[in-house]
């Protein structure tokens, strides 16, 4: 049996990895869950904790984009909100639906986005925020937190990259506009799910806590990374987000 050190040597330095890339494109969980379950713990108890600290994590990342003016925070809270909406409808969908179906769907679309990215070098640099009506720009935020609040709650893993490549191609805000905003929609399903999960006792909060210090401190640096370096940062490692996300996919359909 592994002992309690050995985990937290595990968990912890793939966490902050994880609070990094999450903070920067969305995505972090693909790094931080297998960590929890590559470590011996349980898998309900895996993703609880891991959503405790995630939720730590992604409350440091929001406050640091709020305070340095990069959220549009009337559009967040709507899209928040459609993502709360969004989130329990792809839950029941799950009891109705086979998830294989939506990874038919990703392993077409994730390579066209990733070339799309690829070819479009100034995708996401410029703002043209002011263009789009307030109202329609409202409706457009609920519309995208309602979408991927379903595909959040169906599947999951990769919500907060399709968060800010909609909120870029969308709503045309730039990268760290659009990740600033990912975050505070992400925080909100978070902490919806984190609820459900202490109600029911899946949270360790032996490993969550410390495992939150890394998240946060991820978090931190990768928010800082983030507004500071912009885009021309930002991109590729949305498009890192996207490849892992695509093997994942692979691996599970296999």
């Amino acid at each position: 049996m592994i002992s309690f050190k050995v985990i937290l040597l595990i968990i912890c330095p793939l966490v902050f990895i994880a609070g990094f890339i999450d903070a920067v494109a969305g995505g972090g969980g693909l790094v931080s869950l297998p960590a929890y379950l590559f470590a011996g713990v349980p898998i309900h108890i895996a993703y609880g904790t891991n959503k405790f600290a995630n939720c730590i994590g992604t409350g440091m990342a929001s406050a640091k984009f709020l305070k340095s003016g990069n959220i549009r925070l009337k559009p967040a809270l709507i899209s928040a909100t459609g993502a709360l909406i969004g989130s329990w409808i792809g839950a029941q969908l799950v009891l109705l639906l086979d998830e294989k179906y939506l990874q038919y769907s990703l392993m077409i679309i994730l390579p066209i986005v990733a070339i799309f990215l690829l070819f479009n070098r100034n995708f996401g640099q410029d703002t043209y925020i002011k263009e789009v009506p307030i109202k329609k720009l409202y409706i457009l935020s609920f519309i995208i937190g309602l979408i991927i609040g379903v595909y959040d709650g169906f599947f999951g893993p990769g919500t907060g990259t399709f968060l800010v490549l909609a909120f870029t191609s969308i709503c045309g805000f730039n990268m760290i506009t659009a990740s600033g905003n990912a975050k505070i929609v992400n925080l909100a399903s978070n902490l919806a799910a984190l609820v459900v999960y202490i109600l029911n006792g899946k949270v360790s909060f032996m490993i969550g806590i410390p495992a939150a210090v890394f998240a946060v401190l991820g978090n931190y640096i990768g928010a800082h990374f983030a507004i500071n370096k912009g885009s021309k940062f930002i991109k590729p490692v949305i498009i890192l987000v996207i490849v892992m996300l695509f093997i994942k996919i692979i691996v599970d359909f296999i």
